[in-house]
């Protein structure tokens, strides 16, 4: 069932792509398409299968609520969407962005705590033994973990057409506040271990290290919006 979900939504967006007249930056197919392959590998590769080894757990959980959700945001499916719908649709889609609800949950600090809290239950209750011995859990968790990491994501990185975006600090703030949060959990499992898991220790250290990572490639990415968008504001205001 994964296999065939992940080729299905690789297959619709390169038919978007297809269908889009405009020129669509290759960077952001091959960047879908690795999404794609790391919520496969998650789900169905060898950290998958170890139900009560951490530490291949951990694996699976930062390529499905980390990486995964990058890829997936750097695609940008939103405004390749837009971009292919009749107009009639995408301006329903965008009325739709521009609700009540959209607003909520794409603000940065929304989505960061909505991540941030269901990771911290997920592994701080006895919920990731239970989903561990219940597929329909399993895959319930899952996609919360895939969804929330992938919305966070986007809303901090704010690279889709999202209604009333927040500025950079703020949303460097919220970057720093899910990377604090995250951290911290990593340290409490580390000290204190979910019952029933082997190799805690070293799935502790895999978080807080491969959290690391991903946060800071996120970070630099923020960094990146904010220097390109002072150079553009320089460059306007220099005389001709």
């Amino acid at each position: 069932m994964t296999w065939l979900l992940a080729a299905a939504a690789a297959a619709l967006y390169v038919a978007a792509v297809a269908r889009d007249r405009r020129s669509w930056p290759v960077g952001r197919t091959a960047s879908w398409l690795l999404g794609c392959g790391c919520v496969v590998a998650a789900l169905t590769g060898p950290p998958a299968a170890a139900h009560t080894d951490l530490h291949a757990h951990m694996a699976g959980h930062l390529l499905l609520g980390m990486v995964a959700p990058l890829a997936l945001a750097l695609a940008r499916p939103v405004t390749l969407l837009l971009r292919v719908l009749p107009v009639g649709a995408a301006r329903r889609v965008s009325r739709l962005l521009r609700s009540a609800p959209a607003r909520l949950l794409t603000d940065p600090f929304v989505a960061t705590g909505l991540n941030v809290a269901g990771t911290w239950v997920l592994y701080r209750s006895g919920l990731l033994m239970a989903a561990m011995h219940s597929p329909v859990l399993h895959l319930l968790v899952s996609a919360h973990v895939l969804l929330t990491g992938w919305l966070a994501t986007t809303a901090v990185l704010a690279v889709e057409p999202i209604a009333h975006r927040r500025g950079v600090v703020a949303r460097a703030v919220a970057l720093a506040a899910g990377m604090a949060a995250h951290d911290v959990l990593a340290k409490s499992l580390y000290a204190a271990p979910p019952a029933g898991f082997t190799e805690a220790e070293a799935g502790a250290q895999l978080m807080y290290n491969g959290g690391t990572v991903v946060h800071l490639a996120v970070a630099a990415l923020l960094w990146r919006q904010w220097y390109v968008s002072r150079e553009a504001v320089r460059a306007a205001t220099v005389p001709a």
